[in-house]
């Protein structure tokens, strides 16, 4: 089917098109929203194609245990059409949806058994592994202090932020060409960074490509729920639109 007819019909927006947004019919359909985080046309992606499909799931990037604290962020704001101030693209989605919102991104068991087996049965060296298992400890303890942020965000006044929103040459007050160009040339100008560095066997391919693994399994695992709207990063838009495609036929 043609990226421009899967749109749903209902939305007319520069900031959804197939470069970041992708629909895989199937018993039940997937929309996948590709999002660069914390950006004004990202959000606005979000809350639009949300609007349009009001899906039974909402799947998220995000680990589990970091979903209280983005709950919180949601709910938090003056209710005056501004995004949430904390979370950028996620916590607005939470915002915008009535669905069962799930966190389908590493740490868990699921991804832990994974890498090891695959580590294992290639034999990595012992420094790309050390280099594998210190990115894991780092995302582990980045979603237990998520974790400990909402604990403290409910049981206070306050709204306990763990990083700063990251901010770009426009707002969400820009005209929605102006967001969607600057956020063109914002991912051009990272994959080319990227693609400059060889990453084929590194600890990052490993990490990355065990992750995509891992929320495609979850995004089969939910799909007997119902419709879903599954956000997740630009850069793995495309593998899990592959992957799941795979998967229905």
């Amino acid at each position: 089917m043609d990226g421009l007819q899967s749109i749903p019909a209902s939305i007319d927006d520069p900031r959804v098109t197939p470069r970041f947004y992708r629909r895989i019919p199937g018993s039940t359909d997937f929309h996948l929203v590709g999002v660069v985080h914390d950006h004004p046309a990202s959000v606005a992606r979000v809350e639009h194609v949300l609007d349009a499909v009001d899906p039974d799931v909402l799947a998220l990037e995000l680990p589990p245990a970091a979903l209280p604290l983005y709950r919180a962020y949601a709910r938090d704001g003056d209710g005056d059409g501004d995004p949430p101030r904390f979370g950028g693209e996620m916590s607005a989605a939470i915002r915008a949806a009535d669905a069962e919102v799930v966190g389908i991104d590493a740490p868990n068991w699921s991804f832990l058994r994974r890498l090891v087996t695959r580590l294992v049965a290639d034999r990595v060296p012992a420094s790309t592994a050390r280099r594998v298992i210190s990115n894991v400890g780092g995302a582990t303890r980045s979603a237990l202090t998520c974790r400990i942020a909402a604990t403290l965000t409910h049981a206070t006044s306050m709204t306990v932020a763990c990083d700063d929103p990251i901010e770009y040459e426009c707002t969400h007050t820009d005209p929605p060409a102006e967001q969607a160009a600057h956020e063109r040339s914002h991912v051009a100008g990272v994959q080319a960074l990227l693609g400059s560095v060889d990453t084929d066997g590194s600890a990052l391919a490993y990490r990355d490509e065990t992750r995509e693994r891992c929320m495609v399994d979850r995004l089969e695992d939910v799909r007997s729920i119902g419709e879903i709207v599954a956000v997740v990063g630009v850069d793995h838009l495309e593998t899990i639109e592959v992957a799941l495609g795979d998967a229905e036929s």
